[in-house]
């Protein structure tokens, strides 16, 4: 079955949408933050850099190639852009991806702690093990170098002292991905680390709740 691409004026929609609820729910800070879609195999529509998610209008975004240089609009894109083509590149089932730096999972990412237990039936079927990638420099390809070797395995990762990326096959997807992964982040470390408990799903619970919902 071919990939089925957004129309850009969806995209555009969506983007500004999601960009909002980044911002409403604390995800993001200043200009902090950027999300991508796929209009098609070589077309990206993304937000620039030096932008407020929950200030966006849709005129703001940019179409970037996949060597991202800009095909149109009028600002330039997020250096971290390098991070989103380089899961595209490496993952032909997505189509999105979100990075963001909500407060509770920038919290692990910072402290080196991956999101890997599984804790929640929801983060087991919405967002998967979130591992941690190593320190990069921002900016810099290091961020793209980071992540490489963990876009076909995992749905996500925790961005050492920085934040947290997920990626999906549509811009909801991923977002809702976003979502669950920083409410899973705040029960972690509130059960784990305030309440000194944090009770596991054991291998069985995990492999029943992939085949219910046919998880690979």
């Amino acid at each position: 079955m071919s990939k089925k691409y957004i129309s850009e004026k969806e995209g555009r929609r969506l983007i500004c949408e999601i960009g909002r609820r980044m911002f409403a729910k604390n995800f993001v800070a200043a200009n902090d933050g950027n999300i991508s879609v796929l209009l098609s195999p070589r077309k990206v529509l993304c937000t620039p850099t030096g932008t407020s998610k929950g200030f966006m209008e849709e005129e703001d975004l940019i179409i970037i190639d996949m060597q991202g240089s800009v095909i149109r609009g009028h600002k330039e894109p997020s250096s971290e852009m390098k991070m989103h083509l380089e899961v595209y590149k490496q993952n032909p089932n997505v189509s999105a991806v979100v990075h963001a730096h909500p407060v509770n999972a920038t919290a692990l990412a910072v402290a080196g702690i991956p999101l890997t237990e599984p804790i929640l039936t929801e983060s087991v079927v919405v967002v998967g093990e979130i591992p941690l990638a190593p320190y990069a420099t921002a900016g810099t390809d290091e961020v793209a170098d980071a992540v490489r070797p963990l876009c076909k395995d995992y749905n996500g990762a925790l961005l050492a002292n920085h934040g947290a990326v997920v990626w999906a096959e549509d811009l909801m997807k991923a977002w809702y991905r976003m979502e669950s992964l920083e409410q899973t982040a705040e029960i972690y470390i509130k059960s784990r680390f305030i309440l000194g408990k944090a009770n596991t799903l054991s291998t069985e619970d995990v492999s029943k709740l992939k085949k219910r919902y046919d998880i690979k």
